[in-house]
C-alpha cells in the first residue's frame, strides 16, 4: 500500500492539545499514530452518515403506500435515468 507524507501546521492552542495525547501522557505513542486514529474515525463517521441518509431514504419509499408505486419497465427507468 502506498504511503503519503503530510505537513500539518497546528496553532499553539492545537499544538498542546496534540502533545498532550501524545507519548508518555496520552493515548498515543506518536503524532503520525494519533493522525491516523483521527482520520480512520472521522472517515467512519462520514460513511455512517451516508448510510443514514440511504436508511432513511429506504424507509421513506417503503412507508409509502402502494398507490405510490407505478410499474415500468427497464426501458423507462433507462429512459428517464438519461433525461
Amino acid at each position: 500500500m502506498a504511503q503519503t507524507t503530510m505537513t500539518v501546521r497546528l496553532n499553539e492552542t492545537l499544538s498542546e492539545f496534540v502533545a498532550a495525547n501524545v507519548g508518555e501522557r496520552g493515548a498515543y505513542e506518536n503524532v503520525s499514530e494519533y493522525m491516523r486514529d483521527l482520520i480512520r474515525r472521522d472517515k467512519e463517521r462520514v460513511e455512517r452518515e451516508a448510510f443514514d441518509r440511504l436508511k432513511a431514504e429506504l424507509a421513506q419509499a417503503y412507508a409509502a403506500p402502494e398507490s405510490a408505486y407505478k410499474p415500468l419497465t427497464a426501458a423507462d427507468v433507462i429512459a428517464r435515468n438519461k433525461a
